[in-house]
């Protein structure tokens, strides 16, 4: 159930194929390649300045998470809302430096456009998950019999999409390091990007600290 997700999504895809595609024809050149370079160095730069907020979204999604995977009862467990509020705020405060923001990603090329669309979904996807899980979750507590209904029906969206944020942000490692190797590794980068600075960054947005478990069991309409 990705379609919220996909949605969401929508936007980043646009600025990412912008990216890419304002690298292709000469993308082989010495210049294009120097340019893909400093765009992926920016891009892992702010992927570095990021490291933090994202621990600390994923901190709280760790606590919140099993208490929503298999979706909200009607009776809401005392745990349950003030554990996804924390993540929604730890989420909200997710830092998207500037070559990764909405108005800068569409200008960069090569790897790092698809390193950044992958980063702006997981900010995107995990805010307006949890937000919309919490919103969900005080519906059920507190709302009407047809709102709490509702919620109930809509609220796998919301928590799809969470899963769906981090199972993006794992996938970034992945991409670092194929792009690092792509682009010519510590022999091109030499001093502004070593082999171990890469390996640090992908090591922290990899499965092992940014997928989530178990993975969903709730239904859309359950």
């Amino acid at each position: 159930m990705r379609i919220l997700a996909l949605l969401l999504f929508a936007s980043v895809l646009v600025a990412t194929l912008a990216g890419c595609g304002g690298a292709s024809g000469s993308a082989t050149s010495p210049g294009a390649i120097q340019l893909q370079r400093e765009d992926f160095v920016a891009v892992t730069r702010g992927l570095r300045q990021a490291t933090s907020s994202a621990q600390r979204e994923m901190a709280a999604a760790r606590i919140a998470w099993p208490l929503i995977a298999e979706g909200l009862p009607a009776s809401i467990p005392p745990a349950t809302r003030p554990a996804v509020s924390t993540a929604s705020r730890m989420a909200s405060a997710i830092l998207v430096p500037a070559p990764m923001s909405q108005t800068q990603a569409h200008l960069l090329t090569g790897p790092a456009a698809h390193i950044a669309g992958l980063f702006a979904a997981f900010s995107r996807l995990t805010e307006r998950g949890w937000t919309l899980t919490g919103a969900a979750a005080v519906q059920i507590a507190t709302g009407s019999p047809a709102a709490a209904a509702f919620a109930r029906e809509n609220v796998a969206l919301y928590i799809d999409s969470v899963y769906d944020g981090h199972f993006d942000a794992a996938l970034i490692g992945k991409s670092l390091l194929a792009g690092y190797r792509l682009l010519g590794g510590e022999k091109a980068f030499g001093g502004t990007l070593s082999q171990a600075e890469a390996d640090a960054l992908a090591n922290a947005y990899s499965p092992a600290t940014e997928r989530l478990y178990p993975h969903p069991k709730v239904k859309l309409g359950s």
